[in-house]
């Protein structure tokens, strides 16, 4: 049984509270359990990521946030950073599902939060256990 970490940026309650069912749901459904911590942005998750992974008590994570697009750059640099700071870790054999919606609107964050729609919360969780299988696979 596999422990997985569900970091989550929460800003958007009910989106983030839709995404965490859906990744726990995926986790439940395959046998693994599941831990959440909260940070307090996106930019901040690839460093808690980093951090959990020191530790050596998860073998896998999910990333789980929501970034709309405002009147600012700040969007471009927030969806753009956290991306690169989860695809960094994952580069060095960190097993992470990336969960963080980057979305013009809320009406796109709905349809892709609901694990009755899109599930983008479960998609990550089930990207984060597939990689988790190739990292014990190629580790042999």
């Amino acid at each position: 049984m596999a422990r997985i970490l569900i970091v989550e940026a929460r800003f958007y309650d009910h989106l983030n509270d839709m995404l965490i069912k859906g990744a726990r749901a995926a986790i439940k459904a395959a046998g693994h359990e599941a831990e959440v911590i909260t940070v307090p942005g996106a930019l901040e998750i690839p460093g808690a990521i980093a951090l959990a992974e020191e530790s050596g008590d998860f073998d896998g994570y999910v990333a789980i946030g929501v970034v709309i697009r405002g009147e600012t750059y700040h969007f471009e640099i927030v969806a753009g950073e956290s991306a690169r700071g989860i695809m960094a870790l994952t580069m060095d054999g960190t097993a992470i599902g990336n969960g963080i919606l980057t979305v013009e609107n809320e009406a796109q964050a709905l349809i892709r939060a609901d694990p009755a729609q899109k599930n983008k919360g479960g998609e990550a969780a089930e990207a984060a256990l597939a990689l988790l299988e190739l990292r014990e696979r190629f580790a042999a």
